[in-house]
């Protein structure tokens, strides 16, 4: 210590040369131990040499300093004499040293990139990296490849290739102080935030590709290791094996071969809670219904460094492979389904020693009455009891589809067989009544002239009636809204037929209409208006229809009026009052039938505006806005 044998008080650095001595900077001197003493070397002006960086033996065994300055100086010393002395800018300054087995050295520069110095030559290789950079050791291998810790990661050099590993290749911080290699070939880093082992096989792999992302042991604070850096080269292998590493306070040492610990932790499990609440692990485990989060304690027991201890968990039923918590000693679940679980955790100590016995732990859920297997199959079964009524009621839906269709038809084809009874064939029939008497009597010209003429007219008859009816379909079939045009046509053909006058009227908007029921309201009133002409024989005809709420239609004439008995059920063999009847009650519409003797009758149909119109009839709020609109307009 200083004042009880060192001459100083702060060593730089030390070397011992193949001879035994021990080289060692003291503050700004350079001194040789041997046998006890110390023997101070200096420059040959005889001042002390300076802060000592770095010091190696070169293979001719000439010792190599490099001293701090100012200026930078590197400086060979052969004997206890100085034969070399090269301060900047003659060659770079350099933090550190290291003798080359080929020949010359290699010097850590002071801006940390790498340079190589032999017969009055250097040559300068550069590294990336950013900002203020220091070299603190050097390795020479005896392949020629030199390694160099530095604060910006691990650096290397072979073959003209300047490499770098760094964090984003595996390292666990940048900055690497001091490293040596053990008896198998493995470098240890001694680094800012833990001392790492770096295997051979991934040293190689590094040398091959840069780029590569390593793997590399680490031990920190919780394995004893004090990390740090120290004026001199921080890191030796002595020859029993053991490593020696230095933080500036502490003196630390490991032995390879020993530091593997072979025994594996034992895993428990503690505690299951489901939500929130404990449950006892003894046994199967019942959990209840709709559990939402799940939490399952375990620990691993290590005494060596509890907090290392890693663990690998999966839940059989749950999980598809195993799942990676670290040093996490809970698993979490959220909304696991119904049934039985068996739940195995396993554990590594630090050195990746695994427990693959682990612990297990079976527990179930209980369903709820909804996730029963009994409710999923009576939804099911409700589900196909419902599409086959679905089915069933699609099924019948076509087919009343149908049948109506089939009915409308039919209905129809009654119409048509009841207005040619009632007109065309009775006319047909009356002409072969004229024929028959005609031919009786075919010896008188003056009956047989008689009977042609009559045969003629009903002829004629005959022609207009069939073409009242087909144009009674042509009618309903291509009116669209235009009743009031269609009944003053019907009303015009009755006029040409007979001398009978009548009059229409409508009151109101014509609307949209449905066309099924306006083809309907048609049929009604010309049917209405061809009894009138045909069978009252009266001498007028008045039609109205209004357009209101609902439709109404109403046919009146002062002819001799229709028996009540008549009105109410028909004539037999005649179907024109019937057949108004049934369309009536066909689209829910109002019918009156109304007659006197010698009065006339009349006919009303009313037919609610809901059924027959396709927009629902102005209110008088809007009859009041159009208005108003108007008056804005003018």
């Amino acid at each position: 210590r200083t004042g009880q044998g060192l001459p100083g008080s702060q060593v730089t650095s030390m070397l011992e040369d193949h001879a035994g001595k021990m080289w060692i900077g003291i503050d700004d001197t350079l001194s040789v131990y041997e046998k006890g003493r110390f023997r101070e070397v200096k420059r040959q002006n005889g001042k002390p040499m300076g802060l000592i960086r770095g010091i190696t033996e070169d293979a001719e065994n000439s010792i190599w300093v490099t001293v701090m300055g100012p200026p930078a100086t590197l400086i060979r010393i052969e004997g206890l004499k100085v034969k070399e002395l090269h301060p900047e800018p003659d060659l770079p300054g350099a933090r550190r040293i290291a003798a080359d087995p080929a020949g010359g050295i290699w010097m850590g520069l002071l801006n940390g990139d790498l340079a190589h110095y032999r017969g009055g030559k250097v040559a300068t290789y550069q590294f990336t990296h950013d900002g203020a950079a220091q070299v603190h050791q050097l390795l020479i291998n005896d392949d020629g490849s030199v390694l160099a810790a530095t604060t910006y990661g691990l650096v290397g050099w072979q073959n003209g290739r300047s490499l770098t590993l760094a964090a984003k290749n595996g390292l666990p911080c940048e900055a690497v102080n001091a490293m040596t290699f053990d008896n198998r070939g493995n470098l240890w880093l001694f680094m800012d935030c833990a001392l790492g082992k770096f295997e051979s096989a991934d040293l190689q792999a590094w040398w091959r590709h840069p780029q590569v992302k390593v793997s590399i042991q680490t031990f920190d604070a919780l394995d004893g290791v004090r990390t740090g850096q120290a004026p001199f080269d921080a890191a030796t292998r002595s020859p029993d094996g053991h490593l020696w590493f230095v933080n500036g306070q502490f003196l630390e040492t490991i032995d390879p071969a020993q530091n593997v610990q072979t025994l594996a932790p034992l895993v428990r499990i503690e505690q299951i809670v489901a939500d929130r609440k404990n449950y006892s692990i003894v046994g199967l485990v019942q959990l209840p219904s709709l559990t939402r989060d799940l939490e399952i304690d375990y620990a691993g027991l290590s005494f060596a460094a509890p907090q290392k201890v890693s663990f690998r968990y999966r839940l059989e039923g749950h999980d598809r492979s195993w799942q990676e918590p670290g040093t996490r000693r809970q698993a979490f679940y959220s909304n696991l389904r119904p049934g039985a679980y068996h739940f195995r955790v396993i554990a590594s100590n630090g050195d990746g020693v695994w427990n693959q016995e682990g612990a297990t732990l079976d527990f179930n859920i209980s369903p709820a009455w909804f996730q029963t297997i009994w409710f999923w199959l009576f939804c099911s079964v409700a589900a196909i009891v419902m599409l086959w009524a679905i089915y069933r009621l699609r099924v019948r839906q076509i087919a009343t589809a149908m049948s109506a269709r089939f009915d409308e038809r039919l209905e129809e084809r009654t119409r048509m067989a009841r207005d040619l009874h009632d007109t065309f064939l009775q006319t047909v029939q009356g002409s072969k009544m004229v024929v028959d008497l005609a031919l009786k009597n075919s010896d008188d010209p003056n009956r047989m002239r008689q009977a042609l003429e009559q045969l003629s007219d009903w002829l004629v008859r005959a022609t207009q009636e069939g073409r009242a009816a087909l144009h009674s379909l042509r009618e309903s079939a291509s009116e669209t809204n235009d009743l009031a045009g269609a009944f003053r046509r019907a009303l015009e053909d009755c006029r040409r037929e007979t001398a009978i006058e009548n009059s229409f009227s409508t009151t109101g908007d014509a609307q949209e209409m449905h066309p099924v029921v306006r083809d309907e309201v048609y049929r009604i009133g010309y049917e209405a208006i061809r009894n009138a002409c045909s069978h009252s024989s009266g001498s007028r005809i008045d039609v109205a229809l209004n357009y209101g709420n609902d439709l109404t239609l109403q046919v009146r004439d002062d002819g001799i009026g229709i028996d009540p008995v008549v009105a109410e059920a028909g004539r037999d063999g005649h179907f024109g009052l019937q057949g108004i009847r049934e369309r009536a009650d066909r689209i829910g519409a109002k019918l009156t039938v109304s007659s006197s003797p010698n009065s006339g009758s009349v006919i009303k149909v009313i037919v609610p505006g809901r059924i027959i119109f396709r927009k629902p009839h102005a209110t008088h709020l809007d009859k009041v806005r159009k208005i108003l609109k108007n008056t804005e307009k003018n």
